[in-house]
């Protein structure tokens, strides 16, 4: 295993405003980046996918669609649209409302065959997977599903960088694996500046790492995780009063700010618990004076023990599958135990 080098910064890339909250939670999250998957169906078709720790950003490159997600309204998309889940529940695809909900009994024609005189839909689509908990910061600043339109300011520098991948992924040049993982990566992070910067609503962290206020105090606590902060200081960077900021934080963020500081610090536990170092030590690095007040800390919020978490990283494969859509179904067929999406 390696030597970790949990995140400690100084308090000069704090006040400049270097340190970036995003870079780390995406670094952190591990994400295994499954190469883009097209998909060309002729209507009617549906697709049904099964839940499991995941980001899938998807395009339609051609045509149109709908995607259902369990518990949302259905959302048509068009071609240029870009969709983004977040750790979805049981979700589909389809030519119609009721193929994406898998409720209609037709064929599937897919792989670019047109075997009706149905309207032809091309979409693309790159699943990043995660282990179980490396994501959880990340995922809890998602909505279960996120939406770009074509006409959106955002949507056209996305379809931009997406024409770079299917052409990357048609022409099946030398490289092609590893400029299709970057633009992948690259999409996410537009998809996820364009959430950031777009919801009026307030959806966790991302939404708020960049700007003056409670950026600022967030921007501090992911530089320094292992400092001794109080609300006071946080606020006196975040330049509000006590009682102003503790409010605007958990409103904008979802949570109270000192229960992010355990978050992030319990997420740089878990990345560290990968490593060599003794527990000690990894304690010591987030915060805690003792071994056992930091495994107490963890087991409050992990649910098991520094040691057994660990102990599970050996046990468990790290390749958790291979993430393609081979959940692709007849429409009203449903295979609730695929994880593929």
């Amino acid at each position: 295993m390696e030597s970790s080098n949990v995140h400690r910064s100084s308090s000069t890339e704090v006040v400049l405003g270097a340190h970036d909250p995003f870079r780390d939670a995406l670094t952190l999250a591990r994400p295994r980046t499954v190469a883009p998957v097209p998909f060309r169906a002729t209507a009617p078709w549906g697709a049904r996918f099964s839940p499991f720790p995941h980001i899938k950003l998807g395009v339609v490159v051609e045509g149109e669609c709908w995607l259902c997600v369990d518990g949302m309204d259905p959302l048509f998309l068009s071609t240029g649209d870009f969709y983004l889940l977040g750790n979805p529940p049981l979700y589909g695809l389809g030519s119609s409302i009721e193929a994406a909900r898998g409720s209609l009994h037709h064929e599937i024609p897919f792989g670019g065959k047109e075997i009706s005189s149905g309207t032809v839909t091309y979409t693309c689509s790159v699943d990043f997977e995660f282990q179980d908990s490396d994501a959880s910061t990340l995922f809890s600043s998602l909505p279960p599903a996120l939406l770009v339109k074509a006409d959106d300011a955002d949507g056209r520098l996305l379809w931009n960088i997406a024409t770079i991948l299917v052409h990357e992924m048609e022409a099946r040049k030398a490289g092609r694996s590893l400029v299709l993982e970057h633009l992948a990566q690259i999409l996410l992070v537009h998809m996820l500046r364009s959430h950031a910067t777009s919801s009026h609503e307030p959806m966790g962290w991302l939404a708020s790492v960049t700007d003056d206020g409670i950026g600022a105090a967030l921007r501090a606590v992911h530089a320094e995780p292992g400092r001794r902060w109080t609300l006071e200081e946080l606020a006196k960077i975040a330049m509000m009063s006590r009682s102003t900021f503790a409010t605007t934080f958990r409103s904008r963020v979802g949570r109270p700010p000192l229960d992010h500081l355990i978050e992030w610090r319990m997420q740089l536990a878990r990345a560290a618990l990968r490593t060599n170092d003794s527990l000690t030590a990894i304690a010591e690095a987030v915060g805690y004076q003792s071994e056992s007040a930091f495994s107490t800390a963890f087991r409050r919020v992990v649910g098991t023990s520094p040691r057994e978490f660990r102990a599970a990283l050996h046990a468990r494969p790290e390749d958790r599958g291979s993430g393609s859509p081979a959940s692709v179904v007849p429409s009203g067929t449903h295979h609730p135990e695929s994880r593929q999406g």
